[in-house]
């Protein structure tokens, strides 16, 4: 089971000189990923469903993977998550294939459909049919990556006649990893994303595993993806032991996330870190 840290394009951590001092020590540790989370905008004043205060930092994910990627050589960039109906998907296609080339093939694309009405309502996307939406896009930027001579005709995406290079360095586009724990979102990694990327506790694990086991059963995996890669962030609590490590491996955890809240000094962070390196087999 492979070891990654999410959320550090956040707070305290954010800075130029504390992203490249901490994630060239999660390279150096052994971690294999670093995650980055996203909100365009945020609820001021914060509401019940927000997860964070409006006047905290977040850095956009892409720009901030895209500089993580050139202070490390092997650390795989991830965004966890890119809220997808909020992004046009061909501006997102070309930035993804850019960061893929100059990363060296190294982006883990981490998307969902979104929850927070007010950010979606502030950038002009409903929240009607988002799902539909989000599924949309994932074939029309799968399109744009890999077609000869890419086309899609859908409701919200339509396009011929054009095309994108660099196409992405990773054969089929960067690999995808949905996120979420709805049956839609279970259903959307089977078909569509080469991973999912789940969070909660220990405990919560093997109910979305089963969510994910029926989803099998009602969609078609393309060939073309691959065994589902599972990737899990454990929220409570923040620290994992060595004995939650091992549970989450025996459950068939691929990669695990660790988010060393609250994210209020980089010193913390690198010891959190440091702390971790240990659970990495």
């Amino acid at each position: 089971m492979e070891l990654g840290v999410h959320g550090l394009n956040m707070k305290a951590t954010l800075g130029p000189a504390d992203t490249r001092r901490l994630a060239q020590l999660a390279e150096e540790l052994g971690y294999t990923s670093w995650w980055a989370g996203e909100h365009v905008v945020l609820p001021s004043p914060r509401t019940a469903d927000s997860p964070m205060e409006p006047t905290d930092g977040l850095l956009d994910p892409l720009v901030h993977l895209a500089y993580v990627a050139a202070v490390t050589e092997r650390l795989q960039v991830g965004s966890a998550i890119v809220i997808l109906p909020q992004r046009n998907p061909l501006v997102l296609a070309k930035q993804a294939a850019s960061l893929d080339v100059l990363s060296g093939g190294r982006l883990l694309l981490g998307v969902g459909a979104g929850y927070l009405e007010p950010e979606m309502t502030a950038i002009g996307v409903p929240m009607a049919r988002r799902g539909k939406r989000t599924d949309e896009y994932l074939d029309a930027m799968t399109a744009l990556w890999t077609e000869p001579k890419p086309e899609f005709h859908g409701e919200f995406v339509d396009f011929a006649e054009i095309d994108a290079h660099p196409r992405p360095v990773s054969p089929g586009g960067p690999r995808i990893v949905v996120g979420g724990a709805s049956p839609a979102a279970f259903r959307r990694a089977v078909s569509r994303g080469h991973g999912w990327f789940g969070n909660g506790t220990a405990d919560d694990l093997p109910q979305h595993l089963e969510g994910l086991r029926r989803a099998a059963e009602e969609v078609e995996r393309p060939a073309r993806l691959g065994k589902l890669e599972i990737t899990y962030m454990q929220l409570e609590p923040v620290a994992v032991d060595p004995a939650q490590a091992r549970r989450y491996a025996d459950l068939g955890v691929d990669r695990l996330v660790i988010y060393p809240l609250p994210l209020e000094d980089p010193d913390d962070v690198a010891k959190f870190l440091e702390q971790h390196a240990g659970l990495i087999r």
